[in-house]
């Protein structure tokens, strides 16, 4: 299960060859200059008063807001995708030998860390349910750890409403990418982490590196690998940084450029018309997204006792949300981004292999039939 977005991702319009016809035309650029101005001048605001994570909350707010009151945005064609593929490389640069020797102890965490995930948001699941006045179906796979894009395909597929759950996901998501950053720095200093070693950003060693791992995401996506726009490129930087090839550093303005472009298209995601026609659900994804966080906050202080890792790290890696925002947070405040990309990478493969049965499970606790093709 990946976080990509695909067929069903909330705020998700038109045909491609409607998306063709208005790249050609003048106004589309004029609307794709206005956004990511407006998505830039809201980083640099979010800068200037100390907010966490600035230049991708501080779009992410602004364009939340202004999608829903009506605006209709722009966005840069696979600029999400890209922004993934400069994160990626710069975190994937950062796993050393000895850092995955380290890892190997972890796993054990990882695993239970994967299954208490299940457990909070199956037990979301039940919370949601009347909540929200939805069917077994819905409520189970809108609040399931898993893709926006594949859950929501899932849940139609077995009778459930596609909408409801793309508009739980991005709540979710939207609500945690919102408030963890902000969690971290109240129960948390920014780590020390230190960044892939290197005496400099040589330019040209980064556009070979952000070369490669685009391509090695390009050669991941007809594979069922979750999210390879993102784990294609880590994969690239350790493969990089492990055989020791070279050693380079991301420039911040490359970071800083690829968290516009991640808050820009989730601020853009909200629509306004999807979300007033469903205004129960909105709620209750609402109450759902702050119980997940807090029981990512409370399995957090239990597995920082087990693990030694600083708070911070183990809130990030059980934190409820794409993988891609929980890597970028951890990235940008210093924070053992290699860790949290490890559980989040165990997080989804487990879910993606187990999700029908986990949902079989929920439907007996539910008391509910189980059709034929669960």
């Amino acid at each position: 299960m990946d976080d990509k977005p695909r067929s069903a991702t909330l705020g998700q319009t038109g045909t491609q060859p409607d998306a063709a016809v208005r790249h050609r035309q003048p106004r589309w650029w004029l609307t794709l200059a206005l956004t990511y101005a407006i998505a830039a001048v809201a980083g640099f605001a979010a800068k200037a008063v100390n907010m966490p994570l600035p230049f991708m909350l501080g779009p992410f707010f602004v364009m939340a807001a202004l999608s829903i009151f009506g605006f209709r945005s722009a966005l840069v064609p696979m600029g999400r995708e890209l922004g993934q593929v400069a994160i990626g490389v710069a975190v994937g640069m950062r796993f050393t030998p000895a850092v995955l020797a380290a890892m190997t102890s972890l796993l054990p965490a990882m695993m239970l860390g994967t299954i208490y995930v299940v457990i909070f948001t199956m037990a979301a699941a039940f919370l949601f349910k009347p909540l929200a006045k939805v069917d077994d179906v819905t409520a189970f796979f809108a609040t399931a750890a898993g893709g926006v894009a594949d859950m929501a395909t899932v849940a139609k597929d077995y009778g459930g409403a596609a909408g409801s759950v793309a508009v739980v996901h991005a709540m979710r998501v939207s609500g945690v990418v919102a408030l963890v950053p902000f969690l971290v720095v109240l129960f948390g200093e920014p780590g020390n982490a230190p960044d892939a070693a290197a005496v400099g950003s040589h330019w040209l060693l980064v556009i070979v590196s952000l070369a490669l791992g685009y391509l090695m995401a390009r050669l991941l996506k007809p594979t069922p690998l979750p999210n390879p726009w993102l784990v294609g490129p880590i994969f690239m930087g350790i493969i990089i940084g492990v055989l020791g090839l070279y050693s380079v550093k991301i420039p911040p303005l490359l970071i800083s450029i690829a968290q516009i472009m991640l808050g820009t298209w989730l601020g853009c995601q909200f629509k306004r018309d999807l979300l007033a026609a469903l205004p129960r659900v909105t709620f209750a994804a609402l109450v759902i997204s702050l119980f997940m966080i807090g029981c990512a906050a409370a399995g957090a202080v239990v597995l920082t006792f087990a693990t030694g890792l600083p708070y911070p790290t183990s809130f990030l890696s059980l934190a409820p949300a794409a993988v891609t925002e929980m890597v970028v947070t951890a990235q940008v405040m210093h924070l053992e981004a290699e860790v949290v990309t490890a559980f989040h990478v165990m997080r989804i493969a487990v879910v993606s292999s187990t999700v029908l049965i986990v949902f079989k499970f929920y439907l007996r606790l539910r008391g509910g039939s189980i059709g034929p093709g669960v």
